[in-house]
C-alpha cells in the first residue's frame, strides 16, 4: 500500500536514534518494525511517498500512532529555532535539529521498553540489540522468520539460568525482578499510563536497576512523556560542552524529550 507522510520522517534516522532496538534495515531501503504481534516492512519510494506491507486499517489504527504522525515535528523545530535565537547555544541547537531532522519519538510497548532499557546499562547499541534479539529467540514466538518479543507470561517463569547466555551479565537479576514485578501485578504497566510524570518515574524506580535515566527513557519512549529528557553520557556531554554546564532541557517544556533525541543523535554521530 502507498502512503504519504508530509512531515519529518526518516526511517534510517529513526532506527539509528537509540530509542529502539529491534527495528532494522532488512534490505536496501526496506525497514522492518516489530511491535507486539504487528510486523511492518516499509520503504521510501519517493519524496514523502512510502510503501507499506499492511492494509489501510492497520496503518491508520496502529502504525500512525506508533510513528507519532499526529504531531508536527517540523513545527517543533521551527518553534525551537525561535526560542534559541540569540542564545549562546543557538548554532549548536540548529545544527543538532538539522542533523536529526526526520527522527520521531516512537510510541513503544511498555514491557519491551522496560526490559530493553534495563539491558542497556553500560552497553553500546549493537550489544543491546544483540541481547534483545537473543531474548526474543529464546522466549518469543516465531512468526514467519521473525521472533516476537516475549509477552510477560512467556518469560514469567524464567530463572537466572534461563537468562544466561544472552549477554546480560549482572543485568540478569534486574531483568528477572522486573519480569516478576510485572507478572505478579506489583507493577501494572497499563495503569502507569494514568500516572503523573513524577509518580510514573517513582513507580518504575521501585524495580532494582531502574534509576533516573532508565525511568525517564521508559517514560519518554513507552509512555510518550515527551517533556522528559533522559541524561545519558551524550546528553551530559552536551550539557557540559554546549550548554555551559546547565541542564537547559526544562526550558523546552513539553518538547524536551524530542530535542533530547536530536541532540543525542547529533552528539553520538559527531564522536
Amino acid at each position: 500500500m502507498e502512503i504519504k507522510i508530509s512531515d519529518d520522517f526518516d526511517l534510517k534516522k529513526i532506527v539509528d536514534s537509540g530509542q529502539c532496538f529491534r527495528p532494522k534495515e532488512i534490505s536496501a531501503g526496506v525497514f522492518q518494525f516489530i511491535v507486539g504481534e504487528n510486523i511492518l516492512n516499509i520503504r521510501e519510494r519517493g519524496e514523502n511517498i512510502f510503501d507499506v506491507d499492511c492494509d489501510k486499517k492497520i496503518w491508520k489504527n496502529f502504525w500512525e500512532n506508533y510513528f507519532d504522525l499526529g504531531t508536527n515535528y517540523a513545527n517543533i523545530r521551527r518553534d525551537t529555532e525561535k526560542f534559541a535565537a540569540g542564545k549562546p547555544y543557538e548554532k549548536f541547537l540548529r545544527d543538532a535539529m538539522n542533523h536529526g531532522k526526520g527522527i520521531r519519538i516512537l510510541r513503544q510497548d511498555p514491557f519491551e521498553t522496560l526490559i530493553s532499557f534495563i539491558i542497556s546499562q553500560r552497553k553500546n547499541i549493537p550489544a543491546i540489540k544483540s541481547s534483545v534479539e537473543k531474548i526474543c529467540e529464546r522466549f518469543g514466538r516465531l512468526v514467519g522468520d521473525v521472533y516476537l518479543f516475549p509477552r510477560v507470561e512467556e518469560i514469567a517463569d524464567a530463572t537466572i539460568e534461563d537468562l544466561t547466555g544472552l549477554g546480560l551479565a549482572y543485568r540478569k537479576a534486574y531483568v528477572q525482578e522486573a519480569v516478576e514485578k510485572v507478572s505478579s501485578g506489583a507493577i501494572d504497566l497499563e495503569e502507569l499510563k494514568t500516572f503523573s510524570d513524577s509518580d510514573l518515574l517513582e513507580e518504575l524506580k521501585l524495580i532494582t536497576g531502574v534509576g533516573d535515566k532508565i525511568a525517564n527513557c521508559v517514560a519518554l519512549f513507552a509512555y510518550h512523556r515527551v517533556d522528559r529528557a533522559p541524561v545519558d553520557v551524550w546528553i551530559k556531554r552536551a550539557i557540559d560542552e554546549d550548554f555551559g554546564g546547565e541542564n537547559i532541557f526544562s526550558k523546552f517544556g513539553k518538547n524536551a524529550g524530542i530535542l533530547q533525541q536530536y541532540i543525542f543523535y547529533f552528539k553520538r554521530n559527531k564522536k
